[in-house]
């Protein structure tokens, strides 16, 4: 079984992205699925956002909260979100799936004000909805 609704079963995915050396960092983390695409939160300042913003290759399988990969790794892209209105969609997809556990996690990042800095990503299955093209964020500028 393939795409976005076989994963959307599991609670967790695992998300590896690339650090710039290639090798790859693999994260268990929360996510909810919304118009054929997957979103994550993450601190503004964790490494696998600051990994994305190097490269946007990623790739997710189903797995449970201590990272054991219980399925099939998917090629993917994802992008930081920045828009208002699909993050908050996207906030609501997780109301959703998680419920209370959501509310209480961002009761919590609300207090310590970490709520303000997090980091929204958007997931993007290899051969799913075409994403827009993805600025270059490194590398010598063009002329």
């Amino acid at each position: 079984m393939h795409g976005v609704a076989s994963l959307d079963r599991s609670r967790y995915v695992s998300l590896a992205t690339l650090r710039r050396t290639g090798a790859e960092v693999r994260t268990p983390v929360w996510f909810a699925a919304l118009d054929g695409r997957l979103y994550v939160f993450s601190a503004g300042g964790a490494g696998k956002v600051k990994r994305l913003r190097h490269t946007s290759r990623v790739r997710i399988a189903a797995c449970d909260a201590r990272g054991r990969v219980r399925d099939a790794w998917r090629d993917a892209t994802a992008r930081i979100v920045t828009d208002a209105g699909t993050i908050a969609r996207a906030r609501a997809a997780f109301v959703a799936k998680y419920g209370w556990q959501i509310r209480v996690f961002d009761f919590f990042s609300w207090l310590g004000g970490r709520i303000r800095r997090r980091a929204w990503i958007e997931i993007c299955l290899d051969g799913g909805p075409d994403m827009a093209p993805i600025p270059p964020t490194f590398g010598p500028s063009p002329a």
